[in-house]
């Protein structure tokens, strides 16, 4: 009788015991703790159920599971050089970078395999086909515009995997050393035809200024010589009145003032410490002071 009790609770303790461990195995297996930085994929009898976001999720024990656990932080690809032809046949070696996330990761785990291997040959075909539309010149000085357009078709293409393309990147762009050489020549000939062409300026502009300070010069003493003229005619006509009004005087008084002006302007000469005077001069001199005597 004892035995049996004994079994009966042993059995009994038992099947409390499994339901217990059943119970904590459900409650473990359905609760997902998701990371900040990822996004889970559940499938349910291996199709797509749900895809859990961060923190605490419930799923349905023994018949979900988590298939993929996807990071959702950006990523970036290696660092690749990819060959293309500019339409003035010129081979170009192109080196990129790619950074991207994943956004959508039902999308990714489903449509495509090799996530970063996709992107980098997206983004080599992009990039022939872009500098293929250009010549060297507009490559070297449009790269801003060049690395926009890639930027932008490299998003539109693998939209549809899920992914968002943060940053694509032209780092450089190499030539092989014929074409360099040949370029540096060039650019050598350009400089020394601008040397040309500014000094050829300069001397063009020296010789205008100098044209310009003759011109102003030639101005400044036709100006001069006008109102030198014009003080003489006034003067003139001022003499010319007063001897049609003081008659034969006034005459004799102005060829008495030049004569005094003439044998001072002689006595002023340099190196001159005796002088010779004629006695018609003096008596002309003495003429002159008495008519300017009288004047007074």
């Amino acid at each position: 009788m004892n035995d049996t009790v004994v079994q009966d609770l042993i059995g009994g303790n038992a099947v409390v015991l499994a339901i217990a461990f059943l119970i904590i195995l459900s409650i473990f297996l359905g609760v997902r703790i998701v990371p900040q930085a990822e996004k889970h994929v559940v499938e349910r009898f291996g199709r797509l159920r749900a895809v859990l976001g961060p923190g605490i999720n419930f799923i349905v024990p023994f018949l979900d599971r988590v298939a993929h656990r996807i990071s959702v932080l950006e990523r970036q690809l290696p660092t690749a050089q990819q060959d293309a032809i500019t339409t003035d046949n010129v081979l170009v070696k192109v080196e990129t970078s790619v950074f991207y996330r994943i956004i959508e990761p039902e999308k990714t785990v489903y449509r495509i395999r090799d996530v970063d291997a996709a992107i980098a040959t997206t983004v080599a075909g992009i990039v022939r086909s872009e500098i293929g539309k250009m010549e060297l010149d507009a490559v070297q000085s449009n790269r801003n515009e060049l690395t926009a357009k890639i930027r932008e078709q490299v998003a539109a293409m693998v939209d549809d995997w899920g992914i968002e393309v943060t940053r694509a990147e032209i780092l450089d762009v190499n030539l092989d050393d014929a074409t360099r050489a040949a370029m540096l020549q060039q650019l050598n000939a350009e400089r020394a035809r601008r040397a040309q062409v500014t000094e050829a300026e300069g001397k063009k502009r020296a010789i205008e200024l100098n044209a310009d300070g003759e011109l102003y010069a030639a101005e400044q003493l036709a100006k001069a010589k006008r109102v030198l003229a014009e003080a003489e005619a006034f003067s003139t006509a001022v003499i010319a009145e007063a001897i049609k009004e003081n008659g034969i005087e006034a005459a004799q008084y102005q060829i008495a003032i030049k004569q005094v002006e003439a044998l001072t302007a002689v006595g002023q000469g340099a190196g001159k410490q005796t002088l010779i005077v004629p006695a018609a001069a003096l008596d002309a001199f003495t003429d002159a002071f008495k008519m300017i005597k009288g004047r007074l």
